[in-house]
């Protein structure tokens, strides 16, 4: 059964830019410029934003930021209240995915399994702090795992199947019911 698509998170508003009502955002795609490429976005309370000016950010520590003035936002004060403010496109907008890609959002709620076919967990989230992807796994009994989200790590992806397969760190040991929980290994004598 495929999975329902959703929401992709695509900017999140940093704050004011100016008095005309234009707001910095920081992109989450590949390049600034993409903001505006598939539509209107929206915010999570459902309201609409339609992107009618974009100016990418210059410089390396502004590759992913850009300063957007959308048609429903005219003043400062207007821009400034959009502060946190995350914007969002439906899934069915974006393209699809080629073989052997995905986006991070097609992998939210997928079961994780290890190795040998035992429920560690689903896929809560993907993060990144800057030195590269991590999945946070959420496991039965609330737990979260954290995992460089690396080809070593992860194997097999298989969105479609609603699973991907992770290579299960010695630290956490399936539990008896499915799920897991983390150990510590206690020195041998």
């Amino acid at each position: 059964m495929p999975r329902p698509l959703g929401d992709v998170l695509l900017a999140v508003v940093l704050g004011a830019h100016g008095l005309k009502g234009e707001v910095r955002v920081k992109t989450f795609t590949a390049t600034p410029e993409q903001l505006s490429a598939y539509g209107p976005l929206h915010g999570k309370d459902g309201r609409a934003f339609t992107v009618k000016l974009l100016r990418p950010g210059v410089g390396a520590a502004k590759a992913h930021e850009a300063v957007v003035g959308f048609a429903e936002i005219t003043d400062r004060n207007a821009a400034e209240a959009m502060k946190g403010t995350e914007l969002f496109v439906a899934r069915t907008a974006l393209p699809e995915a080629e073989t052997d890609e995905f986006y991070h959002a097609d992998l939210i709620g997928l079961d994780a399994d290890d190795g040998e076919g035992r429920r560690i967990g689903k896929v809560l989230s993907v993060q990144n702090y800057g030195a590269g992807d991590v999945l946070v796994l959420v496991t039965e009994t609330g737990d979260e795992i954290w995992l460089a989200f690396t080809r070593e790590n992860v194997p097999e992806i298989d969105v479609k199947g609603g699973r991907i397969i992770v290579a299960v760190p010695d630290e956490i040991v399936a539990g008896p019911e499915g799920g897991s929980e983390a150990e510590i290994d206690e020195p041998q004598s």
